[in-house]
């Protein structure tokens, strides 16, 4: 390689893996009371859910503060949890959606923390953010989505995974798998495979030879043409047999996947989770909005590659501070184009959730596969996707 070439890698899990079983679970609770709410004719804007999730063998454990209309019961809790196990497809001996143990600890939220938040309930009489906290947001050019390549394929990997076994085209693979691919790049850019590791749980009685080759045309599918591994640097299941999975192999907790979620290593992280949080946590909304600004402005062609970093302070409504860095790949004043990003959105926590209408179910979704680099949805999924503010940073920025 010469000294412009380097290696990335980046991982993905899938659904079925026991830490992203708990962000499925947690973020569904999210969703229950945004419905919930606008059902009940609640104030969506008051809804408060910090919902952390644990798993093992046949086991679930709810923890966290929440908020909301008083017509959501325990029971409706657990069918929410129960169905996201099934749709995930666990029916198996060590973790079953109809089997397995509910153990619910969530309460109400601390009248402390409302204080902070609530808009005219503390020291400040407009909405603040509900903790500290530094979030980044990033884009790159070097795929369609503006995303890292080695995250978008190894994402994909697992998704088409799940996608087969859901069908029951593939019914060999079992819910438990995670994937790795390795790029190289040369002046910055992705141009061949190095490597790619896929280990999946699977039904018993396959050899690692079967295995293997239920695995290679899924990745032959994802990869661009030419582009697949040496035979010796194509990894499935380097351990051997994986039938023991999910959290009956392992525990499972919420907001241990956080790279996963974001950007494959390939950008800062804040250090905050996104799962099981309703949107006035800005660990969550602040980097949906961070995202938004930094794709729209590679997409307007501001740069190859954007990393934008906000931070906040507990019951504080604004920003404390905005960095913009284009890993001189452009040719903008970054401190210009700050002010300018300041302008084109409101990033107070209430701004961010009316900008991007974040007060909806829109949650449990992004539990598996990334919440960045998918498309904008009809009813508000994603949104933080979209590239409606292009024309506007490239008018405020000539």
């Amino acid at each position: 390689m010469t000294p412009s070439d380097f290696l990335f890698t980046s991982e993905s899990v899938s659904e079925g893996h026991p830490d992203k079983v708990c962000d499925r679970i947690s973020d569904e609770v999210v969703d229950l009371y945004f419905r919930e709410a606008i059902a009940a004719g609640f104030d969506a804007s008051l809804v408060r859910v910090a919902c952390e999730t644990a798993t093992t063998t046949n086991r679930v454990a709810l923890l966290g503060e929440m908020r909301g209309p008083d017509t959501i019961t325990r029971d409706q809790v657990e069918a929410v949890v129960r169905a996201a196990v099934k749709d995930i497809g666990y029916e198996q001996d060590g973790f079953h959606w109809k089997n397995l143990k509910l153990e619910n600890w969530l309460h109400e939220q601390s009248v402390d923390i409302a204080a902070g938040v609530d808009a005219g309930t503390g020291t400040f009489t407009e909405e603040g953010a509900g903790d500290q906290g530094i979030m980044f947001g990033y884009a790159s050019s070097e795929t369609p989505e503006l995303m890292p390549a080695t995250l978008v394929y190894s994402h994909q990997i697992l998704k088409r995974m799940a996608e087969l076994r859901h069908s029951g085209e593939r019914s060999e693979f079992l819910p438990d798998a995670k994937s790795q691919v390795t790029l190289l790049y040369s002046n910055g850019k992705p141009v061949d495979v190095d490597t790619v590791v896929v280990s999946t749980q699977h039904v018993d009685g396959l050899s690692a030879h079967d295995i293997r080759e239920l695995v290679r045309p899924v990745v032959q599918s994802v990869l661009p043409e030419g582009w697949f591994p040496a035979e010796e640097k194509f990894y499935v299941n380097p351990t051997g047999k994986f039938v023991i999975g999910g959290p009956d192999g392992d525990a499972g907790l919420t907001g241990r996947k956080i790279i996963v979620d974001t950007y494959g290593g390939a950008a800062p992280h804040g250090g905050g989770a996104f799962s099981g949080k309703d949107p006035t946590k800005v660990d969550r909304s602040a980097a949906y909005a961070s995202r938004y600004l930094a794709k729209n402005v590679v997409a307007a062609g501001l740069a190859e590659r954007c990393t934008l970093q906000v931070s906040y302070a507990i019951g504080v409504a604004q920003p404390l501070s905005i960095n913009v860095n284009l890993h001189d790949t452009g040719d903008v004043d970054e401190r210009k184009l700050e002010d300018v990003l300041m302008q084109v959105m409101d990033l107070s926590p209430r701004g961010i959730r009316t900008t991007l209408g974040l007060n909806q179910p829109i949650y449990a979704r992004t539990a598996a596969y990334g919440h960045f680099g998918r498309d904008p949805e009809a009813d508000g999924g994603f949104s933080w996707e979209r590239l409606d503010l292009v024309d506007e940073i490239k008018r405020a920025m000539a």
